[in-house]
Formats: structure tokens, sequence, C-alpha cells
């Protein structure tokens, strides 16, 4: 039988030994690998780079830039179903992804995440609170902004962009006119997008952030990880703490909205649903990630099911895991600056410590080089023991 006749008869439940094809090779997809074989699975990742940390643990690596839509059919080629580490896929290797292998996640659900004005205004459409915004095809568009929204503005470019990347505070018209240059090449560049280029959102007062990763399979099961609370510093994760510190009902709430968005938007796999805490308890939804998420690393040592194990399930239609939380835990990102930090600790950590480091070639500054979960019976041990290491002062 040939490969396209093999799919086209294939089972709503896809089985090992079937391979996974992975879009990306960083992090988020050698985690999934790792996990997917302890299922069964085997795995082809295409990444641009070649000995990426998924091409040490899967089958086979298509090298090639993620804008070649030949290379993405090889990939599809070879899979019997194709996911995604990271959102900002081009339109026509989407398509192609679609055209040649089972896509459960589709490239509608990445045309809506990969631009935040669209995501937004469909958020708003469902009926989940979002901050207020508006979207920028020109500087005019900003003045329109701060009448509207008030003095105080973030305004972030629609599309790529992360860990504070492509996006400026705004509290005057002062500013405007010190970013200008920026802006007005953004607006240029983006002059033929749908959309917006750029958006601007209203800044909201926030307490803290919290972030809940929910699962959904095509049979529309759905289950969500316990929430965590996440701290950043500049602008990239630095903690997650789980049980977030946050009211019962907080908690909750932020539960039921990731519910919502997995089944308003018929997710399949996995989507991170990150929010705004504010100091009365209100929740904004400030960003969408259809993937595996930082936030959710802490699941690895902590819950019965990890996240990445989850994703795999979801994918293939099996049913989800259990997402009971099974210790407190703390996760810290370990950047390129905590390297050495960690590994002249290496050998004397306890073991409620756990490590993982992610097999890139090179470290630099803010560079994601691993994290480690802190398991506790008080997040506030965790916490002490992580600033008493000095790494990450």
């Amino acid at each position: 039988m040939s490969h396209d006749a093999r799919k086209a008869r294939a089972p709503s439940v896809i089985l090992p030994p079937a391979t996974i094809g992975i879009l990306g090779g960083g992090q988020l997809g050698r985690m999934m690998a790792l996990d997917g074989r302890k299922l069964g699975y085997r795995f082809t990742v295409l990444d641009p780079t070649p000995d990426c940390p998924t091409s040490h643990v899967a089958d086979e690596q298509v090298v090639a830039d993620f804008s070649d839509v030949e290379a993405a059919r090889r990939l599809a080629e070879s899979s019997d179903v194709v996911t995604y580490e990271f959102e900002n896929v081009d339109a026509d290797v989407a398509k192609a992804l679609e055209t040649f292998s089972r896509v459960p996640q589709g490239s509608s659900l990445l045309a809506t995440t990969q631009h935040r004005v669209r995501e937004k205004s469909t958020l708003r459409e469902a009926g989940i609170p979002v901050t207020p915004f508006v979207p920028i095809s020109s500087l005019a568009d900003i003045d329109l902004a701060i009448e509207t929204l008030g003095s105080k503005l973030v305004v972030k470019t629609c599309r790529g962009g992360y860990d504070g990347k492509g996006q400026w505070m705004v509290r005057s018209a002062a500013d405007v006119e010190a970013y200008r240059g920026a802006f007005e090449d953004i607006l240029a560049a983006g002059g033929s997008d749908e959309v917006a280029p750029l958006i601007a959102e209203q800044f909201v007062p926030f307490h803290g952030e919290i972030s809940v990763v929910v699962a959904r399979n095509a049979r529309g099961d759905i289950k969500a990880f316990p929430p965590s609370e996440n701290i950043h510093v500049n602008h990239i994760l630095h903690l997650s703490i789980v049980p977030a510190r946050y009211p019962v009902a907080v908690l909750d709430r932020a539960v039921k909205l990731a519910h919502q968005i997995a089944s308003c938007m018929e997710i399949v796999g996995l989507i991170a649903v990150e929010m705004f805490v504010t100091e009365a308890g209100e929740l904004f939804v400030n960003e969408l990630a259809p993937r595996p998420h930082n936030s959710g690393h802490y699941t690895m040592d902590a819950c019965v099911t990890s996240q990445f194990e989850q994703h795999i399930r979801a994918i293939c239609n099996l049913p989800l895991g259990d997402v009971q939380l099974l210790t407190p835990v703390v996760m810290v990102n370990v950047l390129g600056q905590h390297v050495d930090g960690v590994l002249t600790r290496l050998s004397t950590l306890p073991g409620n410590v756990k490590v993982h480091f992610y097999g890139k070639a090179s470290s630099r500054v803010d560079r994601k080089m691993g994290h480690l979960n802190i398991l506790c019976d008080d997040v506030d041990d965790a916490l002490s023991w992580i600033d008493e290491q000095g790494i990450w002062s």
C-alpha cells in the first residue's frame, strides 16, 4: 500500500509506531519527542540548524528553512501526522503540510494565533475578556489609540516577537515620536498585511500573570493543567510557581476560560492561555500559544502526565492523560548566563531538584538553555532555595 493510501485509510486514532513530524527543532520539539518515544512513536524534524536539539532524539532531520515549501512537503510525506513547536509558520508551508499529511492543529488556528489583532478579535467575539486594543495601520492610528484607550499603551508587532521583543511602552506623544522610526519601518514592511502590522493595547495595571495549559483531542475531550503563577525578568519567563498563589476562585475562573477557549476554537493539541490578574482578581487573556509552553515545563516532574505527552496524546486522538498535580513545584529557567552556576552545583544538588538541559550547541546571554523543577512541600521553600543559590540574583 502506498504512503498516501495508508494515510487516507488511517483511523481516527494514530497508533505507534507511526511517525510524527515536527516543524521546529528547538527544546519544545526535543521534549515532545522524548515523551513520544516512550509511547512508541517515531519522529522526523524539520529545522534549518543541523544538530538542533530535537535532532538528538529524532529518527531523521530535514535540514531546511521554515519557509521552504518543498522541505515541508518532504516532512509531511514521511510523517503520519505533523505538529509544530512554534506558531509563526508561513501560510504556504502550512498548506503544504495539510495537503500531504494530517495536521490536527490545522492552519486556521495558526492564522489566528500568529497575528495579535486576529487573535484578540477572535477571543473578544467569543466573550473572552481581553485587554482593550486598537489595530495600527498608520501612525495616525496610534494617536487614535491614545484618544480611545488613554495615554498608557503597549504597542506590539502583530506577527513574531517574543520574550519582550517587538513591543514598546507608549506614555505620551513624545514616546510615539521617539519610536517613530521603528514604527514606520514596521508599517512600511507590513503594508500588505490584511489586518494590521501593529497593535496598541491598553496598559492594564496588573497584579501578576498566570497561565493555563489546556489540551483537547479530536473527540472533544478537554483537560487543563493546574494554573501556574509566572514571574518574568526582562520580559523573559523566570519562574513558574504551582500551585499559583491566588484565590481559588480566581484560579477556577482561569481554568474555565481555558476550557472555553479550547472548545470554541476547536483546539486539537495543546494551547497555553496567558492571563493578566488585576488587584481586584479580574482576568484578561493576554496571549495564546498553540503548542507546549515554557510555563508548562513544571508538568514534566510534578504531574501524572507531562504537557509533552499530553500534546502527543491529543494530536494522535488518544485518551488524554491525568493532569493531577502530585507535588507543589517551582520551575526556574536556566538562561545562558546561568549555565555555569548550575553546572558547578550539579554534583551537589538535592534530589528534589530535577535538571533539564536542552542540548543546544552554544550558549549566550538570555538564551533558554534549560530549566530546573524544584519539587517541594511548600513553594516558599523552593523560592528560598533558588534565592540562596545566587545564580539568578
